[in-house]
């Protein structure tokens, strides 16, 4: 991953084995290509005062977040103008690694009837049921990516060594 390493000592890795991993920050076109090959991430908002987080899938389209959803739903009554966030990851929990993206940006409900049939032959299929014939945009204002990995050859404390399975029954 393209990146400045950044290396970070994990606690509970350092105190079992004294293994480094590596945090990367990812500049914003790398971000932003990983970004694209997710299909699924977090909305991130304020509701009543009060953090939210949704699940969504997405698309990017003209540079934006793409969330196709429901007229009745949240994201389409009441995010329009307002400052979110959004964050998408893979992460693989056998290797300790994986990448996150978090997107700052101001949400938009389309109202453009030309841009509603733009978005409509986006590739971005709701897994929600219902009808979904409503789109709302995040601009990319703020992309801030990380990826993490284990040191080669570090043993991971719950497995033993090198991630391998480990026999915790006393004898």
């Amino acid at each position: 991953m393209p990146g400045t390493p950044v290396r970070v000592q994990s606690a509970a890795v350092g105190q079992a084995g004294g293994a480094h991993g590596e945090f990367i920050r990812l500049d914003r076109a790398e971000s932003m290509r990983l970004l694209a090959s997710a299909r699924v991430g977090r909305l991130i908002f304020t509701l009543n005062a009060l953090p939210t987080v949704r699940l969504m899938n997405f698309a990017l389209a003209d540079g934006l977040i793409l969330l196709r959803t429901a007229a009745d739903t949240t994201a389409a009554r009441r995010l329009d103008d307002m400052i979110v966030a959004f964050e998408a990851d893979d992460l693989d929990a056998a290797t300790s690694s994986g990448w996150s993206v978090v997107v700052t940006g101001r949400a938009a409900q389309v109202t453009d009837p030309e841009l509603m049939a733009r978005y409509r032959n986006v590739p971005l299929v709701p897994w929600a049921p219902g009808e979904r014939d409503q789109f709302v945009t995040i601009t990319t204002e703020v992309v801030e990516g990380r990826g993490v990995s284990r040191a080669a050859g570090s043993t991971d404390p719950d497995r033993g060594q090198a991630g391998a399975a480990h026999d915790h029954r006393q004898g």
